[in-house]
C-alpha cells in the first residue's frame, strides 16, 4: 500500500512543490489556513501558468475551528456590460483563444483578498511575498510547464505580448530552466502594495482594458470597478454518514454530490474495487448527474437551479433505479475545459481550506494583456449563443464553471479535503477518490493514485468515450465495453485524468495527504 505524507499539526498539498512549500513557510511564520490558502494560490498562479493565474477564477470552500462553520467564497467574474449574444453576430460561436475569448472579469485577487483579509493573521503583502519572489527571481522549469508550452506554441507565439514570456527569443526554456517572469512580478507587488483596488480600480484594470479595447476585446475599467465576488452558503449533500459540502452554482459541484447520493443506493464494497460493476455503477452515476447539470447549470441570478430537487435522497433513489447493471446509457456530455489546479490546507488550529483555481483552457485565450505580465482566461468562451440555452451569454452574467473544491465532514469536522484538475472530470475523479478513502479505506495518497477513468468528449471528438487507464484489468474492460461504454485504453498513468490532490483527517485529528503522481505536486505535513 501507497504511504500517504502524514503530519500531527497541519498539511498543505497542491500540484507543484513549490507551492506547496510556500503555504508551509507561511504557516511557520505564524499564519494560519487561510493565509497558507492565498499563498499557495498565488504561487500557483505563477509557477503553474499553464494551469491557472491572476487573470484566472478561483472557489474557495472552508471549515472555520472557532465556530464549526463551513463557507465558501465565489471568486469567479462575470462578463462585461459589453458582451451581448449580439457582439458575436460574425461567427457561431465565441473564440476560445485570442482577445474575444476573455470576456469575464478575473476573480481570482478578489478571492485572495476576501479570503485572507477577512480571516487571515500575516499581512497580504506577506502572503503574497513568495509568489512575487518565485515571479521576480524565476523558478526551475517543470515537465508540466514546458510539455503544454510545446503543445501550444503556436498558440502562444500569435500574441507577442504573450509569446516573450513563456517562449522567450522564440524559443522553450528547458526543463530545469530558470523561468521569469518580471512584468507580472511588478503587478503582483502593486496588489501586495495597494490591495486589490489595485486590480480593479487601479493602474493594473486600466492597461488591460487598455490593451483589450485596442486588440477588439469587449472588457472595459467599469467592469472591473463593478467586480464583487461573494460569501455564499455551500451545497451540502451526504454520504455514508459524511456530510458533503461543495461550492453552489455557478459551480458544478452540485454533481459530486448527486452522484454520491446515487452511489449510496449500491454496496460498492461487495462489489470489490476494481470490478465491471465498480466501474460502470460509478460511471451511470455520474451521467444521470451530468444530465441535470446540463439542463440547469448557470449564474443562479439568471436562471433559478432546482438544488431542493436535485439533492434530495428521494430523487437519488429514483436516479439508482434507472441504472441497469448490464447496459450503458446513453447520455450526451459536453466538452469543457480541463486545465485546473486543485490544492488544500489544514492548521493546527483545525481551521481548513479546500480550493481550487482556473484559466479554463491550457494558458486561457492565449492573451497577455499588455504590460501586466497577466494571461487573461477564456472562462466566458463557454457561454452559449443560443438565445434559447440555459447558458446563454448576457451582460454582467456568470458562466457555468467547472471547478469545485470538496470537503467531507464527520460529526462536524472535516474528514477529507478533496479535489482535482480536470474540467468534465472533476466531478468523476472526485467521486472515484471519495468512495476509494471511504468505502474502500484508502489513504488519500492511495486513493489518487489507484487507475482511473474519465467519460465523455473532448475537443474535437465525434464521440462519448469511457477512457480508461492501463492498469485497470483487460477483463474489465472488456465488460465495460460489452455493457455498452466506448471504451479507449490509455497509459498507465495519464494526464488526462487530471491533478487530483487530498487530504485526510481521523478521529484523532492526525492528518495525511496525497499528491497525485500525474503530475509536479507535493504535500508536505508535520
Amino acid at each position: 500500500m501507497k504511504k500517504p505524507v502524514t503530519g500531527t499539526k497541519a498539511m498543505v498539498v497542491s500540484p507543484h512543490h513549490l507551492a506547496t512549500a510556500a503555504g508551509a513557510r507561511v504557516l511557520e511564520r505564524g499564519g494560519n489556513a487561510f493565509d497558507a490558502a492565498v499563498a499557495v494560490s498565488a504561487c500557483l498562479a505563477v509557477v503553474y501558468p499553464h494551469m491557472t493565474g491572476v487573470g484566472g477564477d478561483a472557489f474557495f470552500l472552508s471549515y472555520h475551528a472557532s465556530n464549526g462553520e463551513v463557507r465558501a467564497y465565489n471568486a469567479s467574474g462575470r462578463s462585461g456590460a459589453e458582451a451581448a449574444i449580439e457582439a458575436f453576430a460574425d461567427v457561431e460561436s465565441i473564440p476560445t483563444r485570442g482577445p474575444r475569448s476573455a470576456i469575464t472579469v478575473p476573480g481570482m485577487v478578489d478571492g485572495w483578498y476576501a479570503v485572507q483579509n477577512r480571516y487571515g493573521r500575516l499581512t497580504f503583502a506577506e502572503v503574497l511575498e513568495p509568489a512575487i519572489s518565485y515571479a521576480s527571481e524565476g523558478f526551475p522549469m517543470s515537465p508540466d510547464q514546458y510539455e503544454h508550452t510545446k503543445q501550444h506554441a503556436a498558440m502562444l507565439g500569435e500574441q507577442s505580448t504573450t509569446a516573450e514570456i513563456y517562449m522567450p527569443g522564440g524559443g522553450i526554456i528547458p526543463v530545469g530552466e530558470r523561468f521569469v517572469q518580471s512584468k507580472l512580478a511588478a503587478t503582483l507587488g502593486i496588489i501586495a502594495e495597494k490591495g486589490r483596488d489595485a486590480f480593479y480600480h487601479g493602474e493594473v484594470a486600466a492597461e488591460i482594458a487598455r490593451f483589450l479595447q485596442a486588440e477588439g476585446g469587449l472588457l472595459t475599467v467599469e467592469d472591473f470597478a463593478a467586480h464583487g465576488g461573494e460569501w455564499v452558503e455551500p451545497v451540502r449533500g451526504s454520504y455514508r454518514g459524511y456530510d458533503i459540502y461543495q461550492v453552489p452554482p455557478n459551480s458544478q459541484g452540485f454533481t459530486g454530490i448527486m452522484a454520491l447520493q446515487i452511489l449510496e443506493q449500491f454496496d460498492l464494497k461487495a462489489m470489490g474495487h476494481g470490478s465491471y460493476e465498480y466501474y460502470h455503477v460509478l460511471t451511470e452515476a455520474l451521467k444521470l448527474s451530468f444530465r441535470d447539470r446540463n439542463r440547469y447549470l448557470t449564474d443562479p441570478v439568471f436562471s433559478a437551479v432546482p438544488l431542493d430537487r436535485l439533492l434530495s435522497k428521494e430523487y437519488a433513489v429514483e436516479l439508482a433505479a434507472s441504472i441497469k447493471k448490464d447496459a450503458a446509457m446513453d447520455i450526451n456530455s459536453q466538452p469543457v475545459g480541463s486545465d485546473t489546479a486543485y490544492a488544500a490546507v489544514v492548521d493546527e488550529d483545525g481551521n481548513a481550506v479546500s480550493f481550487i483555481q482556473s484559466l479554463y483552457f491550457e494558458f486561457g485565450s492565449g492573451v497577455v494583456a499588455g504590460n501586466t505580465g497577466v494571461l487573461l482566461q477564456n472562462r466566458g468562451s463557454f457561454f452559449s449563443l443560443d438565445p434559447n440555452h440555459i447558458n446563454r451569454l448576457e451582460p454582467r452574467k456568470r458562466t457555468f464553471h467547472t471547478l469545485m473544491p470538496a470537503m467531507a465532514c464527520l460529526n462536524g469536522k472535516p474528514g477529507f479535503l478533496y479535489g482535482t484538475q480536470g474540467g468534465e472530470g472533476q466531478p468523476q475523479t472526485q467521486t472515484l477518490m471519495l468512495t476509494r478513502m471511504i468505502d474502500f479505506g484508502m489513504n488519500p495518497l492511495q486513493a489518487v493514485s489507484e487507475p482511473r477513468f474519465v467519460w465523455g468528449r473532448t475537443w474535437g471528438a465525434p464521440t462519448q468515450e469511457l477512457k480508461l487507464e492501463g492498469r485497470i484489468s483487460e477483463e474489465t474492460a472488456e465488460k465495460l465495453e460489452k455493457a455498452g461504454h466506448l471504451v479507449r485504453r490509455l497509459p498507465d498513468f495519464d494526464g488526462i485524468m487530471g491533478h487530483a490532490h487530498a487530504i485526510a483527517i481521523n478521529k484523532d485529528g492526525l492528518l495525511s495527504g496525497g499528491a497525485d503522481p500525474r503530475c509536479d505536486g507535493s504535500a508536505i505535513g508535520w
